[in-house]
């Protein structure tokens, strides 16, 4: 019997430094410890052992028990710490994870990109509010109150004399009042207006242009506006100026470019005309040279302003405004 003790102590111990998981803990359990197992079945048969005997039998067999009953604990203790770390930590048989990069969107990349076109030509970025003064946002460019120019741009009011700007030209009249000529400055950011189709959004984005300094002419926004052009779509683009009408230039001009579709042939797209306007410009009014206090004698200018989603639109053959701002990664991914 006490051989018997020995060998199930040595079994015993072999089976749970063997064991991988809780499940097999348990099976050892039930075998040595369990009402039908090993252990008790020794106990159960002391009875038959010699008198002088049985004592020692019963004392080392309920000593074994609890070192039996020590080391199940201590086994499922340090399965169950590597279940807990394994699953907290990196599992070396999966792919790896790979972190997708994100990119700008195709507003900024093309805000960018005319921006930087203008910046070689030696222009200078100039910023300012987007909750604006209506005397910014139209006196100071030439468009009074209850003038009909201002059904053009009918706008988000904030209060009587506050609105959120309809172009960024509020940021010339306030680029002259804090520069004496010559100024050569874009003004791109966000404006807001009361439209909303497949070519116009309530918000959008624009950048506007001004040049001022003696003996400037028509011949230079013309060369200007060409080069700019050339470098944004290729040397092969046409252009040709409208005659058009905004209340802070005159003469006004409507720039149209050969469509980059059809190449002049006539599709849907530009009507069958064979052209696109991609912006607007002109000489800068008297007016608004006298609003910031320049000599209108002594200086000259002109300002333009272009529609950043109407030239990604061309330059990506996008169809509909509305899909800059679906946040449709299907749609960004591509840029």
């Amino acid at each position: 019997m006490q051989n018997s003790i020995i060998d199930i102590e040595k079994e015993a111990l072999e089976s749970i430094e063997k064991a991988s998981d809780s499940e097999q803990l348990e099976q050892f359990s039930i075998k040595y410890l369990g009402r039908k197992g090993e252990l008790t079945k020794f106990l159960r048969n002391i009875s038959s052992l010699p008198e002088d005997e049985r004592p020692s039998a019963g004392k080392n067999a309920n000593i074994l028990k609890t070192k039996l009953e020590k080391a199940v604990k201590a086994a499922l203790s340090k399965i169950e710490a590597y279940d807990d770390k394994a699953f907290t930590g990196i599992d070396v048989t999966l792919p790896g994870r790979f972190v997708q990069r994100g990119s700008c969107h195709p507003i900024t990349q093309v805000a960018k990109e005319i921006s930087d076109i203008f910046l070689r030509l030696g222009f200078d970025i100039a910023e300012g509010p987007e909750v604006e003064t209506d005397y910014y946002n139209f006196e100071a460019l030439n468009i009074p109150k209850y003038h009909p120019a201002r059904d053009m741009q009918d706008t988000f009011y904030v209060s009587e004399n506050i609105v959120l700007r309809t172009h960024t030209s509020p940021s010339q009249p306030r680029a002259m009042e804090k520069t004496q000529p010559p100024l050569r400055i874009i003004a791109p950011g966000k404006v807001f207006r009361c439209d909303s189709d497949i070519t116009h959004t309530p918000m959008f984005y624009q950048i506007e242009g001004l040049m001022v300094d003696q003996n400037v002419s028509f011949g230079d926004l013309k060369g200007v506006l060409t080069t700019f052009v050339h470098q944004f779509f290729d040397t092969q683009t046409s252009l040709r100026f409208r005659p058009s009408f905004f209340p802070f230039t005159e003469p006004s001009a409507e720039v149209d470019i050969r469509c980059v579709m059809c190449k002049g042939k006539g599709c849907r797209i530009c009507s069958k005309t064979g052209w696109l306007e991609v912006l607007g410009s002109g000489m800068v009014h008297p007016a608004v040279f006298e609003n910031v206090g320049y000599d209108t004698q002594k200086y000259t200018g002109f300002a333009f302003g272009i529609g950043i989603e109407r030239m990604a639109m061309l330059k990506y053959g996008i169809d509909d405004i509305r899909k800059f701002y679906e946040n449709d990664l299907r749609f960004l991914g591509q840029f």
